[in-house]
């Protein structure tokens, strides 16, 4: 008989999420705990490891127990000089500035909702956060619950978007090379309009505020018009967990049934290190 490995666990809202406390992520995990992990990433939608003290590469195998390692998209913007002894996989998320420069991605400021890599064709399953240094206040990442914003969305709302895919698009802006010329960025997607979850088999919503553009196959104002009340629906308090981070949190979240936005803060030093779960198949 097989035994269970019985993770101690606190809810982190009402809304989702969960803490796993007593767990050292610099240490290896075995496949009871591995498993147990998995699961509780499933039923939790994040799960929030609180002082941990981990190098690059033990963030990397914490990573790969929740799936294979998500690539970045476009690996030579992220090795400016300040980040020459990043992991390969190891995407910073920094404010931080070198000769007036960003070190890292997603640099300032406010952040709408949206799911991590939505507007691939394979998105990314999940995400890993370690946080490394934070403002005295702001920066919080807000997680929103998509299984019960669909299940609580209303039938007209409802009727109108089952079985439709939504066109997505996300702009990274100008990326600057070596030759310093800007070259464009940009990527987009059509995925279905509510997604199901290949490990629960439980629907959930699947377009966001900051990268859906429209639903095919409607007139342009009919889905904007439901568009936006999706989006004031899944972004309503009753599903949505609040994170203030601490240094030497580390955040796993489900990009297929939640999404996430940041708040505002300071301009006062703010660097993560990110990790993905790679996609395993075209969102259904």
């Amino acid at each position: 008989m097989t035994t269970k490995m019985k993770l101690d666990l606190r809810p982190l809202s009402d809304a989702l999420g969960a803490e796993v406390r007593g767990l050292n992520l610099s240490q290896k995990l075995d496949g009871a705990t591995i498993a147990a992990l998995r699961q509780a990433w499933f039923d939790h939608l994040i799960l929030l490891f609180r002082d941990q003290d981990l190098t690059q590469e033990q963030l990397v195998e914490a990573t790969s127990y929740f799936g294979a390692l998500g690539q970045l998209a476009r690996p030579e913007e992220y090795r400016t000089p300040g980040q020459k002894k990043l992991h390969q996989t190891v995407m910073l998320i920094s404010n931080v500035r070198e000769n007036g420069v960003p070190i890292g991605a997603l640099p300032d400021g406010e952040m709408m909702f949206h799911h991590d890599m939505l507007h691939a064709e394979i998105p990314h399953n999940g995400t890993l956060l370690y946080a490394r240094e934070i403002p005295s206040t702001g920066g919080n990442t807000l997680f929103a619950n998509l299984y019960k914003a669909y299940e609580t969305l209303p039938e007209e709302i409802r009727a109108p978007l089952e079985g439709k895919r939504a066109f997505h698009h996300y702009n990274y802006g100008e990326q600057i090379k070596g030759d310093n010329k800007g070259v464009p960025a940009f990527a987009e997607s059509c995925h279905p309009v509510f997604r199901t979850h290949p490990e629960t088999g439980k629907k959930a919503i699947y377009v966001n505020r900051l990268m859906t553009e429209y639903v095919e196959g409607l007139p342009r104002q009919e889905s904007d018009r439901l568009l936006a009340r999706v989006f004031d629906h899944a972004e309503d308090r009753r599903f949505v967990y609040e994170h203030v981070w601490r240094v030497g949190d580390a955040m796993l979240w489900d990009n297929r049934c939640s999404m996430h936005a940041r708040t505002d803060f300071p301009p006062e030093r703010r660097l993560f290190w990110r990790t993905t779960v790679s996609g395993t198949e075209k969102p259904h």
